[in-house]
């Protein structure tokens, strides 16, 4: 078996793990909430029209101000919704999963022991080698 083929093996895995699952559940039920892609909408909406603002060479200073509290404001209404809350958890659970099927690649790459190697980074590592002055 190739590289390759292996990839696609760890991704079906990744597919089948609970972490992605949860994901994927979470992101279906944003999308169809019809109440909360229209906040969405709204959120893009204005900050469409403050980024029009911005531009103009005669700026409405209070305009931008209003805009700018306005969208921090819906922003803010958005994120605490129960089901961004609960999008969010599971972004991070699912992000977390990736960084450490990376840092494991990437380990393996640079010729470390896949199956020794940590699944995360030592605190403060960026994962790059080359600028490394050592762990520990």
């Amino acid at each position: 078996m190739n590289v390759i083929e292996l990839t696609r093996q760890l991704g079906k895995a990744i597919q089948e793990d609970e972490r992605y699952k949860k994901y994927e559940e979470v992101c279906k039920l944003n999308d169809t909430d019809t109440e909360l892609q229209n906040s969405i909408g709204r959120f893009n909406q204005m900050r469409s029209d403050l980024s029009m603002e911005m531009r103009k060479p005669d700026k409405d200073a209070d305009r931008l101000t209003e805009l700018d509290r306005d969208i921090k404001e819906l922003y803010n209404e958005i994120m605490a919704t129960p089901k961004m809350v609960e999008y969010n958890a599971a972004k991070a659970d699912i992000d977390a999963m990736m960084k450490s099927v990376y840092y494991i690649l990437q380990q393996a790459a640079n010729g470390e022991d896949p199956e020794t190697c940590p699944a995360q980074a030592p605190s403060g590592c960026s994962g790059s080698c080359s600028s490394c002055g050592g762990c520990g």
